[in-house]
């Protein structure tokens, strides 16, 4: 097998049990507190409040992480050491996060909050350096392009198993374990076995090519933010990929307690999944063919266009799958392509960084996509928390224990305030984000004039 093909293969399979153990801490790690653990609104404040400082900490310190990634050296390179690290310590605490230890009150709010904390920065080791490294594997766009979309792919598989299989999977744990709470300790040991394999497919099946890019000096801390600042291309990337990620991880947080609450049947939320993923699996399979006829900034719109097309529909559809179906495919669809694309731009804007300051800082640069992850998912799940108490459904037994005004507020936050957000991310992109074709392939010749670049990808 080719390197090139190998790298393809073995890169992306990586992701599958990434994304599964995140989808599973991200997405339902507060219903399993308040539906599963079933505990009371003054321990969730608590909870919610930790999850919110957690992330923006850790979100924080990514770029850190970052600069240490990008100053590793060692014979196996500077990204599978901490690949390998971040994988382990992550899986070992996300099965004790879903384990009920018998702790309540104060006891339980000390052990989440250390468990949490140490969860958010092991996740980022392994994310920051993952990430980083598919730069590392391809110099041209449209090979990117391929790399990055067969990954996500990969990473929406391992996504939507999770969102199709949980309802399904833990019911038929919960009868054959007489437990829910234990049903969910082993899905999430079993997503752990997942995560595991997978990251050895690419630890051994990844080979990179270091001669192509010549020694650098370390990076300091204090050359941290002007990586980040004076790299203008990358700072209004960011700014438009973590608008984009407030207003999609609080939709999709929502989703079990939409369909439990407001549509009155948890099951339909399984179904809704399968037909999202395979809509947002083929909208990536397809990408590269689009790709090929229409530039990055067309496909953007038309991304964009559809997603809030998506969201106007979910907001005025009667509880009829037909109409909310057609919705979320229209959604998933338009996000699919828009996630692709900001990986490509965060990508690009490496070798702007290069050409403009001088230093690759691969990680440093992808360091500030779990940044945007995590800034989105912590405030998008301080919303859910916060909306969740407020409406009463944290206290409620069953959709009848909703009042229409606490169903109200759960859909203005689910679908009314996400599409401004992306909206708004979509405006930064257009005002500011300059990096097309052209100007990409020019960086390249210019970078490998001065021998920045030492050979050929």
């Amino acid at each position: 097998m080719k390197t090139e093909t190998r790298n393809h293969y073995c890169f992306g399979l990586g992701t599958i049990g990434r994304d599964m153990q995140y989808a599973l801490i991200s997405m339902y790690l507060i219903f399993f507190l308040t539906d599963v653990l079933q505990l009371p609104d003054r321990t969730m404040w608590w909870v919610t409040g930790i999850i919110l400082f957690a992330r923006i900490f850790d979100a924080v310190n990514d770029p850190f992480m970052g600069v240490i990634v990008d100053n590793t050296k060692t014979r196996w390179g500077k990204f599978k050491p901490w690949i390998t690290a971040g994988a382990l310590i992550s899986g070992l605490l996300t099965t004790l996060l879903f384990v009920d230890t018998g702790l309540r009150g104060a006891p339980f709010i000390i052990f989440f909050a250390a468990a949490y904390l140490m969860w958010g920065i092991s996740f980022t080791m392994n994310d920051i350096a993952y990430w980083s490294m598919m730069p590392s594997l391809s110099m041209d766009q449209k090979g990117r392009e391929k790399l990055g979309a067969f990954a996500r792919i990969c990473a929406n598989i391992g996504l939507f198993v999770v969102v199709a299989g949980i309802v399904p999977i833990t019911e038929a744990l919960r009868k054959a374990t007489g437990s829910m709470s234990r049903a969910y300790s082993i899905f999430a040991f079993a997503i752990v076995l997942i995560l595991i394999a997978g990251q050895a497919i690419t630890l051994f099946g990844v080979k990179e090519n270091r001669k192509i890019f010549k020694s650098e000096s370390t990076t300091s801390l204090s050359e941290l933010f002007t990586v980040i600042f004076k790299n203008d291309q990358l700072l209004f990337t960011s700014i438009a990929m973590v608008l984009f990620m407030i207003g999609y991880v609080t939709t999709t947080s929502f989703g079990l307690y939409f369909f439990k609450y407001a549509y009155g049947d948890e099951n339909m939320y399984s179904i809704f999944a399968v037909i999202l993923g395979v809509s947002q699996v083929l909208a990536l399979s397809v990408f590269p063919l689009f790709s090929k006829r229409y530039d990055r900034r067309t496909l953007y719109t038309w991304g964009t266009a559809m997603v809030l097309v998506g969201y106007i529909i979910f907001f005025f559809s009667p509880m009829d799958m037909r109409f909310i179906g057609t919705a979320g495919i229209l959604l998933f669809l338009g996000q699919a392509f828009i996630q692709l694309l900001m990986l490509m731009f965060l990508a690009d804007t490496i070798e702007y960084g290069q050409w403009k300051l001088g230093k690759r800082n691969e990680s440093v640069t992808f360091a500030l996509q779990p940044f945007i992850n995590k800034m989105g998912g912590a405030i998008g799940t301080g919303i859910v928390g916060a909306v969740v108490i407020l409406s009463g459904i944290n206290k409620a037994a069953g959709p009848e224990d909703v009042s229409e005004g606490g169903l109200l507020m759960m859909k203005i936050a689910m679908l009314a305030v996400p599409p401004v957000l992306i909206a708004a991310g979509y405006w930064v992109y257009r005002r500011w984000y300059r990096i097309d074709a052209d100007f990409y392939d020019s960086i390249v010749r210019d970078l490998k004039s001065r021998g920045d670049l030492l050979m050929e990808s």
